[in-house]
């Protein structure tokens, strides 16, 4: 439950300016799709791609850590991870892909492979209408098995030129952009709830003020009692 009465108190400690940013920023995030990067090794690349996902509206990323650890650079991703949830699957002894595969088909999700090697939908003609997690795999082996053998689809991108592939972290932005663009144009309901805005509001209201602790502490035990 979002407390209200706190996010009122809290604007006032934060600028005008920046709450308005906050809303106008909300009102262009979207859970409609989400992506999930599979064992990307190279802290730029994963960076890069995190950037990507929050330039163009993507609230949720889904890290899968099989064989690397996942980790953004701050100086690559420019603080954009910190506006975006995250949800990890490290677990040792498991197959982290299956079971981030499993958790965002039961949130309704179809799971779309990224591959420029199948026999794939190309950017331009992909249906839009379904929630869907698009998959990113690691620099030179592409997507595990497991990822292209329980994909729903798959999506490439045009290419005309003698190179078979993109690096990871253009072929986000540019898919990103493509999905992000095709999503205003539509009538897909692709915005957050109400709800949805209120929670992140209030993450990113406190996010923004140094002393929030302090703030918090005193509200509760002096103002909300």
């Amino acid at each position: 439950m979002v407390d209200y009465k706190f996010i009122k108190y809290l604007e006032q400690f934060v600028t005008e300016k920046r709450r308005n940013l906050f809303s106008k920023v909300l009102d262009e995030r979207t859970r409609h799709f989400t992506v999930a990067i599979e064992d990307i090794y190279q802290p730029h690349n994963a960076s890069a791609v995190v950037r990507s996902c929050e330039i163009f509206g993507i609230q949720d990323v889904h890290v899968i850590q099989n064989k690397y650890k996942f980790y953004a650079s701050n100086q690559v991703a420019k603080g954009a991870q910190k506006w975006l949830d995250f949800k990890l699957f490290k677990e040792k002894n498991t197959n982290n892909t299956l079971t981030c595969i499993n958790d965002l088909r039961r949130k309704g999700y179809k799971i779309i492979a990224t591959t420029p090697h199948n026999d794939s939908c190309i950017l331009q003609d992909f249906d839009i209408t379904q929630k869907s997690a698009f998959f990113f795999g690691v620099e030179k082996e592409g997507l595990s098995k497991d990822v292209m053998d329980n994909a729903d689809g798959y999506l490439k991108i045009p290419m005309v030129g003698f190179t078979e592939s993109l690096n990871i972290s253009v072929a986000a932005a540019i898919i990103l952009q493509s999905m992000n663009d095709k999503l205003k144009k539509s009538d897909v309901n692709w915005q957050l709830t109400e709800l949805e805005k209120s929670e992140l509001y209030l993450e990113w209201l406190q996010k923004s003020i140094k002393s929030i602790k302090k703030i918090k502490e005193y509200y509760y035990s002096k103002i909300a009692t």
